[in-house]
């Protein structure tokens, strides 16, 4: 047989109203009852945790003060150039022509060689040339007979004109034909010397000094006077160098020598396989009107070429020297920061606050950015750390050193958005 015992009875269950709700969801209103009695608790406890002895909140810890590098712009002498690029043009080039014809007898110069100015270069037959200045010599010599037979009679008639032996008309006839075999000696005398230059002519020789080509004619060929191609002949010492610049510059040039402040446009050239600009020159002619074209402005600079190493065709960049020398301040160019339009550095002022400056920018010079505006000299540029430097904030600093990038390791290269190069100036 089963007994049944009765339940106890808990001290909470007998505080219990007598005459509860039953039922399913009487149970889950007390399972929900007594949980938000737990939750209140230990929002209380959390309340009493934060709470201190003297009833004030706990507060958290501010963010450290963040750390920026700082240093004043490194002040230079610096000479910023324009940048241009072009060809290297012969000063002179001729091409060599007869200037009789005939047949080709001799050449005396090997394809390619530096010929000097008057050196023979190509022999005609002179013989036809030569018997026909044999010619003109006879020719004159009969008309010296006449002009002497001419004046002898005029002598005989003049002598006689007083006696009324030869009337005057006589003697004027006379006269006439004596003046007549004037100009007959005188015209002879001028086919002398016209045969004399076809004969000189049978002798091609160099009108400059330069380069030669090659032979365009071998020799035994018949040549056709000022129509054959003999060969041509390139003047390069000085060289000319040829570029165009856009109408920017030609009007900044133009600025400049306004003001006063344009130097004597001195060249440095380099060729595609030197890094340096080893090649000195000066700008001696610029166009006299811009290419409606292309919009630019053609110049010409002059390169000395003693060796003859140029040769015209090379490609060269050319830098020419802007407004000459200026002092600098120089800043990294990631200093350098752009906002919207403009570009901006951060300067720290004596409280650690950050500030804005604005500023107008120049070339990169040994892979630091020149500053031609909006910076003092002694201003504390941010040049490390800038993503730290909020304008208006605090920051602390600390002290550095403004070096090129060649000192303090590689650095990318950037373009210049002014001028297209400097250099620091030598003293």
């Amino acid at each position: 047989m089963y007994q049944f015992f009765p339940k106890p009875v808990d001290q909470a269950e007998r505080n219990i109203d007598p005459q509860p709700e039953t039922g399913p969801l009487a149970r889950r209103l007390s399972r929900r009852a007594k949980g938000g009695i737990a939750a209140v608790s230990l929002g209380v406890l959390a309340l009493v945790g934060i709470k201190g002895f003297g009833g004030q909140e706990a507060k958290a810890d501010a963010p450290p003060i963040p750390t920026v590098t700082v240093s004043a712009p490194l002040q230079r002498s610096i000479v910023e150039w324009d940048d241009y690029v072009g060809r290297f043009e012969a000063s002179q080039s001729v091409e060599i022509r007869p200037r009789v014809s005939g047949q080709l007898q001799a050449i005396h110069f090997r394809d390619g060689d530096i010929v000097q100015k008057g050196q023979l270069l190509f022999t005609i037959d002179q013989r036809p040339f030569l018997a026909s200045l044999n010619e003109a010599r006879a020719r004159a010599a009969s008309a010296q007979t006449q002009l002497a037979l001419a004046r002898s009679e005029l002598a005989r008639a003049s002598r006689l004109v007083d006696d009324d032996a030869v009337s005057q008309e006589e003697v004027d006839t006379l006269r006439a034909a004596a003046r007549s075999a004037e100009a007959g000696v005188a015209a002879a005398n001028a086919v002398i010397r016209q045969r004399a230059l076809d004969v000189e002519f049978t002798q091609v020789r160099a009108p400059v000094t330069g380069r030669i080509s090659d032979r365009r004619v071998d020799i035994g060929n018949l040549v056709s006077a000022n129509e054959s191609m003999l060969t041509t002949v390139l003047a390069l010492d000085p060289i000319y160098f040829s570029f165009d610049g856009s109408e920017a510059l030609y009007l900044k040039s133009l600025r400049e020598k306004q003001a006063g402040k344009a130097p004597d446009q001195q060249a440095e050239i380099r060729l595609q396989d030197e890094a340096g600009y080893s090649w000195k020159g000066r700008v001696d002619f610029t166009d006299n009107a811009i290419n409606p074209g292309s919009g630019t402005m053609r110049g010409r600079a002059v390169v000395s070429n003693p060796d003859y190493f140029l040769a015209p065709g090379m490609f060269g960049n050319m830098r020419l020297s802007a407004a000459g020398t200026r002092d600098a301040l120089l800043i990294p160019d990631a200093a350098v920061q752009t906002d919207q339009t403009r570009k901006v550095v951060y300067v720290v002022g004596k409280d650690g606050s950050v500030a804005v400056r604005p500023v107008e920018i120049g070339p990169l010079v040994n892979g630091l950015r020149s500053v031609r505006s909006g910076l003092g000299a002694n201003d504390k540029v941010v040049i490390s750390g800038v993503q730290f430097a909020q304008p208006g904030s605090k920051v602390a600093t600390r002290p550095g050193k403004v070096v090129p990038p060649a000192q303090a390791g590689p650095a990318a290269s950037f373009s210049a958005p002014a001028a297209s190069q400097a250099t620091l100036a030598t003293r």
